[in-house]
């Protein structure tokens, strides 16, 4: 005879206060938690020159560029992410005084594996979807040249695939441009 256990389901009260007691890093989901695991050299690489490139692009505008440490809320009920990449204008919102939860990011980037790669693009798409501040949402590959933007326009996501070394990412939601030989430029397997 089998028996299933009980699932425990987490409010985002009690989420907060494992994740800030923790060492290790966690997304939540609507009661759950999803551990997260270490990202290759390739990942890092991207995710540092992306983030560098764009602070150095909004130096001198009221615009923040955050790593993978600031966590982003996208909705009080719903769920809580660590993007690669995140950047947010204008005054910057958090859940509480403690400031380690964003609430108004303008622009969300993740770097892709293949074990997060489908999560990336559905579930956390659409949770990433819930927040009225988020303008546009990248998805970077990370063993090919290969970009994914979408951007709100009105009401819809639009989405546009770059897949040149020589091809320009346009981030209009705060006017700053990525060339891709920019952000695979350490990762010479890729570009080879």
């Amino acid at each position: 005879m089998s028996s299933l256990a009980a699932e425990t389901l987490l409010t985002p009260e009690e989420y907060l206060a494992l994740e800030r007691k923790g060492t290790l890093k966690s997304e939540y989901i609507n009661g759950e938690i999803l551990a997260m695991s270490g990202a290759s050299s390739a990942h890092n690489l991207i995710t540092l020159d992306i983030g560098t490139e764009l602070n150095i692009q909004l130096r001198g505008r009221e615009c923040l560029v955050y790593t993978s440490d600031m966590r982003i809320r996208t909705s009080p009920k719903g769920a809580y992410f660590y993007p690669d990449v995140v950047v947010v204008c204008g005054k910057p919102r958090f859940e509480d005084n403690v400031f380690d939860t964003l609430l108004n990011p303008i622009l969300a980037i993740e770097v892709l594996s293949p074990s997060t790669e489908a999560y990336d693009k559905g579930e956390k798409f659409r949770h990433y979807q819930e927040l009225a501040s988020l303008q546009e949402y990248i998805l970077v590959s990370q063993d090919r040249i290969r970009v994914e933007h979408y951007r709100l326009v009105k009401t819809q996501w639009v989405q546009t695939e770059l897949r040149g070394h020589e091809d320009v990412l346009s981030l209009n939601s705060i006017r700053c441009e990525l060339p891709l030989q920019d952000i695979y430029r350490r990762v010479p397997e890729i570009i080879a």
